[in-house]
């Protein structure tokens, strides 16, 4: 590891992003092997499937995204010029609402979701592409900004670090990821009921090692149920 290495900043740019409630008793019963290998395809099921499976319905509503992107362009002074890539991009609902806030930005996203890719928001099929967050298939320092928002932690933790290299690698400069995450054993309780779909979940200093390990300089939150 590389002593002189900084880590980014620990940021929660998602605050204005709704927050559910969640009944984690009724998780925990419904939440068997059997359901999360179901879930881990992230097809059909996962996001327009049952309940137990995952979304339940993945369908896009202005009341998510739309003061994210506001914020998100804030922070990193976004433009018409800038050129923004989504790693787990889901349905592209993230990319619409930048391109109606910033007309004119280079706004792209991946999903390892070839269901989800074809099931995007008309307006954004060009911008959409089927990949995977452990590689890539951009150039080095391609992008303005790189975003991750709960997706690589889906990844073993060897791919994880392979994803966050390849974050950084492909990102000019500025990057910003979330990753399922626990402060105490009570907040680790509360994730193993929550977690449906990630291979990768560690303590927030346990993370900050491994950002550290794989050369991770970009910003980052948790998500913590």
């Amino acid at each position: 590891m590389n002593n002189s290495f900084k880590l980014g900043k620990e940021i929660d740019l998602l605050k204005n992003y709704p927050k559910s409630k969640r009944d984690l008793n009724s998780r925990i019963k419904s939440k068997s092997d059997a359901v999360r290998e179901v879930a881990r395809k992230f097809d059909k099921d996962f996001f327009d499937g049952e309940r137990e499976y995952g979304y339940g319905g993945f369908n896009y509503h202005p009341k998510f995204w739309t003061e994210v992107v506001k914020d998100f362009q804030k922070y990193w002074g976004l433009n018409s010029k800038s050129k923004v890539l989504d790693v787990g991009c889901g349905k592209g609902f993230m990319i619409y609402d930048l391109i109606k806030l910033i007309p004119g930005i280079d706004a792209r996203g991946i999903d390892i979701s070839e269901y989800a890719i074809k099931n995007c928001k008309n307006e954004v099929k060009e911008n959409l592409l089927v990949g995977n967050a452990k590689n890539l298939n951009f150039d080095d320092d391609e992008f303005d900004l790189v975003i991750s928002i709960n997706s690589i932690h889906n990844l073993d933790r060897k791919d994880c670090g392979k994803a966050l290299r390849e974050i950084q690698r492909v990102s000019k400069k500025n990057s910003f990821i979330t990753v399922d995450a626990y402060r105490n054993n009570e907040e680790k309780k509360r994730m193993d009921a929550w977690n449906l779909t990630a291979k990768t979940i560690m303590s927030v200093d346990d993370w900050k090692l491994f950002f550290k390990e794989n050369e991770y300089k970009g910003d980052f939150f948790w998500f913590i149920p």
